[in-house]
């Protein structure tokens, strides 16, 4: 039977949205032309995309004892995340400066603060969330010994891995096999491929590395949509045809919504084309966690198209 739960360890981080028409040249102060607040983080953001479908979701991970902290706590529980294993530590919050241009694009950068409080010992404290979830969700903004810990015991744990890769760090083969799933954008995929990502072609050519590792490799190809590889099956899943606002959130949303179909019986390729249409309704909206679609507004876009 599969397990109806899924447990994201990951990074909360404050974000602050920057409306620009452009980024600023060096030494040039540039008046931004709105500014809006909002939860983010790539653990936090994935585990409202979770939640929002309607699956039990736990968030494993800390904030400071700050403003920012209390904010963040407050933002998961309203879009129904269980936050009762975030700890509040010393010190700041993590937090996001993101730069969204007119276009869609977005440039960010974090501070990581109390995301880097997470340790081995507090994942020992959360075992019995591991022993129950039926999916396991991981990215790299937290320590990365942590995380590597986290892949070694989910092998005696009946449950599937998803590691989102990103930021793009090193990281062995070994653990990287030890992960049923790992999503990555272009970038991304360059860095662990060791190769130039630029077209479907070149995607096409590299995410043999599936193969390699006897494991499953998503990467997704913004607009152009995702390449789902599976042992020998591999698969292009389209991107739908949408009015971007901001692509802020698209990437986790994806990934959250991989989690519930992976613990609904999916298997990647099906989960793919479900993610895909989570991801088209989440850019058309400001933010990432307001913007990611309930399983409700999924049904119905699926049943538009």
């Amino acid at each position: 039977m599969i397990k109806k739960q899924i447990t994201v360890i990951g990074s909360l981080n404050y974000d602050m949205i920057l409306k620009v028409k452009r980024l600023p040249y060096e030494g040039e102060t540039m008046a931004a032309e709105g500014v809006s607040m909002a939860a983010g983080g790539k653990g936090s953001n994935q585990a409202a995309q979770a939640a929002k479908l309607g699956i039990p979701t736990y968030l494993i991970g800390a904030v400071g004892n700050d403003s920012m902290g209390e904010f963040l706590i407050a933002e998961a529980k309203k879009y129904g995340i269980i936050t009762d294993r975030i700890k509040v530590v010393e010190g700041s919050s993590g937090l996001g400066i993101v730069n969204a241009l007119e276009d869609g694009s977005v440039h960010a950068t974090i501070v990581r603060g109390a995301n880097y409080q997470l340790t081995k010992e507090d994942i020992d404290k959360n075992m019995d969330l591991l022993e129950s979830s039926g999916v396991i969700i991981l990215q790299n903004e937290i320590l990365p010994e942590t995380n590597k810990y986290v892949m070694e015991i989910a092998r005696d744990l009946d449950c599937k891995v998803i590691l989102n890769a990103a930021p793009a760090e090193e990281l062995d083969q070994e653990h990287l096999a030890m992960c049923d799933i790992v999503v990555v954008n272009e970038v991304e995929a360059s860095f662990y491929c060791g190769r130039e990502i630029k077209d479907m072609n070149s995607a096409m050519d590299a995410i043999t590395i599936s193969r390699e590792l006897g494991n499953t490799w998503v990467f997704t190809l913004g607009s152009q949509g995702s390449l789902v590889a599976s042992g020998e099956r591999c698969e292009f899943i389209p991107s739908h045809h949408v009015k971007a606002i901001e692509t802020t959130g698209a990437g986790d949303s994806y990934i959250g919504a991989l989690g519930y179909a992976l613990c609904e019986g999916m298997d990647a390729f099906d989960g793919g084309r479900f993610s895909t249409c989570c991801s088209a309704i989440t850019v058309c909206g400001i933010g990432a966690q307001q913007s990611m679609p309930t399983l409700e507004q999924v049904k119905a876009f699926r049943a538009s198209l």
